[in-house]
Formats: C-alpha cells, structure tokens, sequence
C-alpha cells in the first residue's frame, strides 16, 4: 500500500486546487522548405510586415527597411512569417515567453529527378518514343555539379573578394579562374552574380525544368557544369553510379552531345550572328563583343528571372 495523499487526484484534480497546470515547455521545429513561388512568399511577407507594430526611434522608418528586407530576400521573408511570436499568437491557450528563429540552407534537401522528369511521358506531354529527353539520371548529375560550381564560386568570392586572378595565383581560384580572362579583375558584386547563375539553373532542374541559359552568363555556367559532369563520368563511374540510386536508367542518360544540341540556341544566340556559325560559336563571337556586365542581360526572348531573389550568400 502506499501512502496517502491528501492532493486531490484525476480529471479536473488541477483546477479543484488552485493549480492551473500551466508549464514553460521549450519547442524546437525543424522545418524543411522548398520556395516554389517567391511572388506568393513576398506578398505574405509584406502583408505579415504591416500587422506589426513598431516602437522606438523611427517606428516608420523600421517598418519600411523591414518591408524592403522581406522584398528583396527570400530568407528575410520566411523570418517575418516564421518569427516564434506570430506562430504561437495562432495556438489557443499558450504565451510566448520568447525564442530564436535561425533560417539556413540546406543540403538535404534532394530533388525527386525520377519523378520531375518522367521517362513514360505519352507524345503529348512532350515525350514520345525516339524523341530525345533530359533523363533523371542526366537531370540529377547536370544539378549536381550546377550546385557544386555554385559552392565554388562562392567559396572564391569568400576567400579572395575582389582581388584579381593573376597567372601566378591562378590554381588557387576554383571557379572564376576558368572564366575569361576579362573576368578576372572584375568586381565582387559581377562575381557574386556569377555564382548565383549556376543556383538558377539547378533551381530551372529542382522544379522539373530543362535548364535552358536565358542569358550569355547561364550559357557559360552551363557549359562549365556540362564539362564537369562529363569528367566526373568518366573519372569516378562508381561514384556517380552511387549517386544516382534507384532512379531509372535509360538510353539517353549521361547524352551530353545531346545536351549541347538541345538546351543551348533555345534564346538568343540561336538567332543571332553568322548563320553558319553553330549555337557554340555564336556564343563565343557574343561572349567576346559583349562587355561582362552585359552577360547577365536577359535574351528577348526568354523570360526574366525574379529580380528579388536573392543570392545564397
């Protein structure tokens, strides 16, 4: 037997004495996210923005500064509409006695290429049988290396700003000693937009589209990738093949002659210069008569990247 108690017991116990059961409970939420509509996500952002109140020094000034924060980047945007006090002001019954918001980016986040990019598509959905395709298992190396010339690129700009490339220090860039010589004094604003080329192409990949270059900078992104990818097939198969899992094989995987036909010319360089030149060196006679902050001009003809979307880093 055990001793009695004279705390009264079961249902409705809490509230015969006086205790309220009211208890501070520390939370962590792991969220995993993927932005598929950064137009949507800015407008909540700045919608959530204006319900809030300011105090202080310049109430409308940090209004505004918030508003043009949460406007231009992606992450600022998920923080005004993930911020722990607006999440738990929707849970009945609960107080917010503070917390942290960190927002980073994140390497696990792994594209289905076997479902983005499906191999049975019927004629009309833009398949059919001897119709050369971009395979799942193309897609997922072609991103890949996309998003690894991206860290490069990045981790360059980290490393050496705005410092020039020279000859002697050339083995010690990853990325941007391999771009044009006329590059290689440029500033790290231009070196920034270099690398965010190669995340818009993965991302053209992650949502299930080719990765069609929409200016000349994304036509020497994706050549670069391309290169890449075919060197890592051939040096390290094993690790390739182990990379790709269970995603189907087909007859067109690793076709990186086809890729060159079919993702470069769809915009811009196709219709321009010497007609008997191929999409290669149409480009290349672009590449050398356009200043390189001219690269990043979006052709005619293709559709303009979100202007607001940020860079990684």
């Amino acid at each position: 037997m055990g001793e009695r108690s004279d705390h009264p017991q079961g249902p409705g116990a809490a509230a015969e004495s006086g205790d309220t059961g009211a208890q501070e409970i520390e939370a962590t939420v792991v969220l995993g996210i993927r932005i598929t509509d950064w137009d949507a996500l800015r407008a909540a952002a700045r919608a959530a923005v204006a319900e809030l109140d300011f105090a202080g020094v310049d109430p409308a000034g940090q209004r505004e500064a918030l508003l043009r924060e949460v406007s231009e980047d992606p992450n600022a945007a998920l923080g005004a509409l993930l911020h722990p006090d607006r999440l738990v002001a929707a849970i009945p019954g609960v107080e917010a006695l503070g917390g942290t918001l960190e927002i980073a980016l994140t390497d696990d986040f792994a594209p289905d290429f076997a479902e983005l990019f499906p191999l049975d598509l019927d004629e009309e959905e833009g398949g059919g049988t001897g119709d050369w395709t971009l395979t799942p298992r193309t897609a997922c190396l072609l991103h890949t290396q996309l998003i690894t010339l991206a860290d490069a690129a990045y981790d360059d700009l980290d490393e050496h700003e705005g410092d020039p490339v020279t000859d002697e220090e050339e083995a010690d860039w990853a990325v941007l000693a391999r771009l044009p010589r006329r590059t290689w004094n440029l500033h790290r604003s231009w070196r920034r937009s270099i690398a965010r080329t190669f995340d818009d192409l993965a991302d053209d990949l992650a949502l299930g589209e080719w990765p069609l270059p929409r200016c000349l900078a994304e036509e020497l992104a994706l050549r670069l990738a391309l290169v890449d990818a075919r060197e890592l097939l051939g040096a390290q198969p094993q690790a390739v093949a182990d990379m790709m899992g269970d995603l189907p094989v087909d007859l067109y995987d690793y076709d990186w002659d086809g890729c060159a036909d079919e993702l470069f010319g769809v915009y811009g360089p196709e219709e321009q210069g010497d007609p008997e030149l191929d999409t290669a060196d149409r480009t290349d006679q672009l590449l050398a008569a356009t200043h390189p902050e001219g690269w990043f001009l979006t052709y005619e003809d293709a559709e303009e990247r979100e202007a607001g979307r940020g860079y990684r880093r």
